[in-house]
């Protein structure tokens, strides 16, 4: 294996960098520390603990690590990367190639983030290549509003935005609004024995989302094992008692990492489907009106959300219903893949 792709990249002559392939659990610490520079030189108020990334890359889908990720380093210290993975997008048919990229803010504007970007799209270009034909494949990455200078990169290399998530902020846990549990539902606290009805339960309430691809088994291991997400005693999960089913849910949960580094108290209000014999029952503002008080009962004072701005179930303005305003328009963009292979890297 060839650790030294400065010859086969387009990439900038800077004395002692190289780029490689990921070795295993050893580079993650380091990729920790980029991708933490990254946020915050962007002011994405996101933290990624080291634990949070090995359970992470234990439970991968569509995506080899060791074939898929490119790493960027100067005298031996790792300030970037880029992974990719795919899925199939259930509701269009198409193939969507996904990748995250993440560099050090003072190795920006060198052409180490264009080099990465053009390994990654030859990368997936590869996969998509033994993918079916009949096929729409497109390009995907998630940026928040905040990611300017990737936004420009991406835009340069013919990517542009074609739909929105927003972020949602309640600035105070003070006058929730009351809503009642529709008859024949009741909450109960969750057990153990209720954990895959209730990952059951949200994969069928959101099959009909956009750009919904079916979950696997390494998804839900990994859900299993996430501390950060995986805190059922806030979580409000209501059930038809004639039926013995879940209905619907909100995953309550609460960063800590983030509320400390960023010195708030934010509970996040997420998670949140309603299966469709229970829609339109005002079930999601009842639960969402309770999640709201199990947040303010652990000294909470405000709380988030993200949601699809082109949700076909109206849910931007149930949230606005139980307080959440616009904070912050977060973009995903794409660009069409074209299977011909051009300089294809193999490392």
């Amino acid at each position: 294996m060839n650790d030294d792709l400065i010859t086969l990249l387009k990439a900038p002559s800077i004395p002692n960098l190289h780029f490689r392939h990921y070795r295993g659990e050893g580079d993650l610490s380091k990729m920790v520390q980029a991708l933490q520079a990254s946020y915050d030189t962007d002011k994405v108020e996101q933290v990624y603990t080291l634990e949070e990334m090995k359970n992470s890359y234990a439970h991968l889908s569509n995506c080899d690590p060791y074939k898929d990720l490119i790493i960027a380093e100067i005298d031996g210290e790792v300030i970037g990367y880029s992974r990719g993975a795919w899925n199939i997008d259930q509701n269009n048919g198409g193939c969507i190639y996904y990748f995250g990229g993440f560099l050090a803010p003072q190795w920006r504007r060198k052409g180490i983030g264009s080099a990465m970007l053009q390994w990654i799209e030859n990368r997936l270009r590869e996969i998509a290549s033994s993918h079916p034909t009949d096929h729409d494949k497109f390009f995907q990455v998630f940026l928040s509003e905040t990611e300017t200078a990737r936004a420009a990169m991406l835009e340069k290399s013919g990517y542009s935005p074609i739909r929105y998530f927003h972020e949602m902020v309640r600035s105070s846990l003070e006058n929730i609004p009351v809503f009642a549990l529709p008859d024949g539902l009741e909450v109960r606290p969750v057990l153990p024995e209720h954990y895959r009805l209730i990952w059951d339960a949200a994969e069928e309430a959101n099959i009909d989302h956009w750009g919904f691809s079916h979950s696997t088994e390494e998804d839900y291991q990994w859900w299993l094992s996430e501390k950060t997400y995986f805190q059922t005693h806030l979580w409000q999960v209501a059930w038809d008692v004639e039926k013995e089913q879940v209905a619907g849910q909100v995953r309550t949960f609460i960063n800590n990492v983030e509320n400390e580094k960023y010195s708030r108290k934010r509970g996040y209000t997420e998670f949140i489907s309603v299966r469709r014999p229970w829609r339109k029952r005002g079930l999601a503002r009842a639960l969402i009106a309770r999640s709201l008080h199990v947040q303010k009962e652990q000294g909470m004072i405000e709380s988030a959300l993200g949601v699809d701005s082109e949700n076909i179930s109206g849910a931007t303005r149930i949230y606005e219903d139980c307080g959440f305003v616009v904070d912050k328009r977060n973009p995903i963009y794409r660009k069409p893949v074209n299977t011909v292979s051009h300089n294809l890297v193999n490392i």
